[in-house]
């Protein structure tokens, strides 16, 4: 994705680091948040989807708790974590209330992405809540996660849900304009990098410690953040959070910051990281009209389709879909387990909720879950 592409984004993930959400430590900084907030309305508004990941809660639960400065104890933080959140939620749900936008709190760790059952669970609601037009409002769990608290984890957090959703572009709203060629702050002759390809290993220098004091400022784990998005086929903009209108510069495509593109389109490479990266735990045997409709029309799979279940697989499962010679003709992630597939299997999806007595999804599985051989 290039500049000129980036106009034409239509679901971006956004996130706001604590130094800049907090003006360095020292509490909301509720004058920027409405600015950032004016700005997220005006996208949603030209036909964007947002989701916003926003740091700051341990920050502002210091702030709201008295304390001079960030302690060392994992429970310290954890309790601060707890009571910040209230004040980040609040400050965010008023801003957006100016413009008629509801916003949700989407509170996440690590294992919520490294489950499967848990990924499609949370993948499930930020998409129900981005055709709401509810702004979700994401942060890392930090009243219970413990060695991520220690250092601050959003960056990542941020690329693992622009692979959630598939989101065309990511953009990290930093204290610095991007990625420089030198630390700015001592070397005048510095320069803004304006664009390259994410997985370049020139960058590498320009973050390291003993080269750039940018790294000790966080841009490490941008960079890391921006491979980890590229891989699942996202771009990302590393933008000074402080300039004037930057996020509607951003998707307009202007030369702001750092544009760190991937190579591959989102749903191509996350169906190719579904094909490689799970083991597959049983296999479905559908009926020729359904291998029809997977391998040339690209659709999902209806139960209706499935002639025979084998393996024990839960909800989330990588499994493989057989034609009736028992050649594979895709694989993909279930939304129902083993035992439920049996029941519905050849059935139409409006009867599921008689069958099952609740009904999920329509699909077995999703096209967007669903990769072909």
């Amino acid at each position: 994705m290039n500049r000129t592409a980036i106009k034409d984004a239509k679901r971006i993930v956004i996130k706001i680091g604590s130094a800049l959400l907090t003006n360095d430590g020292a509490g909301v900084d509720r004058d920027a948040v409405d600015d950032w907030v004016g700005q997220i309305a005006e996208l949603i508004s030209a036909g964007k989807e947002v989701v916003l990941v926003s740091s700051g809660a341990i920050a502002e639960g210091i702030a709201r708790l008295g304390w001079a400065g960030r302690p060392d104890s994992i429970h310290d933080l954890q309790a601060a974590a707890a009571v910040g959140q209230m004040g980040l939620v609040q400050t965010y749900e008023t801003s957006f209330l100016r413009f008629d936008r509801r916003t949700a709190q989407i509170l996440l760790d690590h294992d919520d992405l490294a489950s499967r059952q848990r990924y499609l669970n949370a993948r499930g609601v930020l998409q129900t809540l981005m055709q709401l037009g509810v702004i979700p409002i994401v942060n890392e769990n930090d009243t219970v996660v413990t060695d991520e608290i220690r250092f601050g984890d959003n960056d990542n957090l941020a690329a693992l849900v622009a692979n959630l959703i598939d989101a065309d572009i990511l953009v990290i709203l930093t204290d610095k304009d991007g990625l420089y060629s030198a630390n700015p702050d001592h070397d005048p002759m510095a320069k803004l990098v304006t664009e390259k390809q994410a997985v370049d290993e020139s960058l590498d220098s320009l973050v390291g410690e003993s080269t750039s004091g940018l790294g000790r400022g966080g841009m490490v784990t941008k960079l890391q953040a921006a491979r980890m998005a590229a891989s699942s086929g996202c771009s990302t903009m590393i933008a000074g959070g402080r300039n004037k209108n930057v996020l509607l510069d951003v998707c307009a495509g202007k030369h702001v910051g750092t544009l760190l593109t991937a190579n591959e389109k989102p749903i191509a490479a996350r169906k190719q990281w579904l094909a490689g990266q799970l083991q597959v735990k049983g296999s479905l045997v559908l009926d020729v009209g359904a291998v029809k409709v997977l391998v040339k029309h690209g659709r999902s799979l209806l139960p209706v389709g499935i002639v025979g279940v084998s393996g024990r697989f839960g909800r989330g499962d990588l499994v493989s879909c057989l034609d009736d010679k028992g050649n594979e003709v895709a694989r993909g992630l279930v939304n129902y387990s083993a035992e439920e597939a049996i029941k519905i299997c050849g059935q139409s999806s409006d009867t599921i909720a008689d069958i099952l007595g609740y009904r999920d999804h329509d699909e077995m599985i999703h096209r967007d879950n669903l990769v072909l051989n």
